[in-house]
């Protein structure tokens, strides 16, 4: 290699030494400026974070409890700093002075129940005060003697740092924690000949009750997105709940759509028999009602393909006829069979109703039983069907259980399916418990005809 070889690669080499070395320097100041603006948006703030209210199993302790405790607990520790300060020859404070003290770090304490950011820059304060006021009077060997908090001080900044931890982010608690504790040692070691004692004991106290009430926090935000998370999971259940109810209503329905438009594609075709010289134009216009009604029907049957595609159901009961309340006798007799003592009245005169409206009512009587056998065992059950000049009346009654119910395998979605049914055509209905124990539900389906 030759020289100039060597003392090119040289040159490069200190080259990038030097780039390294002037970046490590730009990190630094921007280092230093990025914690330097976290601590200003961290606590150099006045925001009001009221305490959240304190959950306990079957009630809550509201937060003018806690506040009152504090209180308490703020007067306490006045009186015992007033009696301290003032009557210590170790820290040389006049009596006036320990009671505007004591008073300023009780209303800390009371004030970071609301603004902890404020308080906790208070209570830091007052510190620095108690351990500069020995050393501003001259009393060097009172100052070596504080740590440089006094119990109370201690007690009060520690209290302090714990609720400002509970509603701040872990980041500002540790910015909190490391400003005191900076701010505390500088205080303990700029008196002349301080031998500060228990500085570190004092340390572990604040750094105690700042991991206490982060990790209190943290649980109750842990409970708060759990608490989001079980809601959404919630709504998700009964939207699906609500479709596949739907899905079920549509398929049922089909059959009743379907049975229509085959009677309108037959009518259409057997009309012009019907009248002695039927005109092109009634030909023309019957056979495109035939053509129509033929394409409605294809259509019906791709829809109730894609319902069906998940389907389970056996194709013997997929395509047997829906059921009408002339199998409601039918019904009863086999809920009877499986032991359950059941009174039927019917109100008014048995007519052929529309075929949604029969079928609705015949499936909320058939839900309504269902609940009944399942969450009322040994319940005597009623039901009443009324036929009204407008609307037709379904209430079904069971009394109070007579031994426990056994534990539901899943969530069922009686009553959903029973309000859709009832929403569909217009209706309405109504689910409650009776004041004798047992349970009601009252459907009223308006009916389009009147008859």
């Amino acid at each position: 290699m030759s020289r100039v070889d060597r003392v090119g690669n040289g040159g490069v080499g200190h080259g990038g030494d030097a780039a390294r070395r002037a970046g490590a320097g730009r990190r630094v100041p921007t280092a230093a400026r990025a914690v330097l603006r976290a601590l200003r948006e961290d606590l150099w703030s006045t925001a009001a974070r009221p305490l959240p209210p304190i959950a306990t199993p079957g009630r809550q302790m509201w937060q003018p409890a806690v506040v009152v405790l504090l209180v308490l607990i703020a007067a306490g520790i006045a009186a015992f700093t007033v009696n301290t300060l003032a009557f210590s020859p170790r820290y040389g404070i006049g009596t006036s002075t320990a009671l505007l003290l004591g008073g300023v770090q009780a209303v800390a304490l009371v004030a970071a129940a609301f603004r902890p950011v404020v308080a906790w820059w208070v209570a830091t304060a007052v510190m620095a005060v108690t351990a500069a006021l020995p050393t501003l009077a001259g009393d060097a060997s009172a100052a070596g003697g504080l740590t440089p908090w006094t119990g109370t001080a201690l007690t009060v900044q520690a209290g302090v740092l714990f609720l400002l931890a509970l509603r701040l982010r872990p980041r500002a608690t540790a910015g909190a924690l490391a400003v005191g504790v900076v701010v505390a040692l500088l205080c303990a070691l700029l008196p002349p000949g301080a031998h500060p004692a228990g500085f570190g004991q004092a340390v572990a106290i604040l750094a105690t009750a700042a991991v206490l009430g982060a990790a209190l926090r943290g649980r109750q935000v842990a409970r708060s997105e759990l608490t989001v998370q079980e809601e959404l999971t919630a709504g998700e259940r009964a939207r699906r709940a609500l479709l596949e109810e739907r899905n079920r209503i549509a398929r049922e329905l089909h059959d009743v759509v379907a049975h229509h438009m085959s009677v309108i594609s037959i009518q259409a075709q057997v009309a012009p028999h019907l009248v002695e010289a039927p005109s092109d134009e009634l030909r023309e216009n019957l056979a495109g009602i035939r053509d129509s009604a033929v394409e409605a029907l294809a259509e019906l049957r791709r829809v109730l393909g894609v319902l069906r595609s998940e389907d389970a159901v056996a194709d013997g009961v997929r395509h047997a006829p829906q059921p009408t309340l002339d199998r409601l006798d039918e019904l009863i007799g086999t809920v009877r069979g499986a032991g359950v003592s059941v009174i039927t009245q019917i109100n008014g005169e048995r007519r052929p109703l529309a075929p949604g409206v029969e079928l609705s009512a015949f499936r909320i009587v058939q839900e309504a039983l269902s609940n009944a056998m399942r969450h009322a065992p040994g319940a005597r059950v009623r039901v009443e069907v009324g036929y009204h000049a407008s609307v037709l009346a379904v209430r079904v009654t069971n009394t109070a259980a007579s031994g426990p119910a056994p534990p539901a395998r899943d969530g069922g979605h009686g009553l959903l399916g029973m309000r859709e049914r009832a929403d569909m055509l217009g209706g309405d209905l109504v689910n409650g418990p009776l004041p004798d124990g047992g349970y009601e539900v009252l459907a009223t389906l308006p009916l389009e005809d009147g008859s």
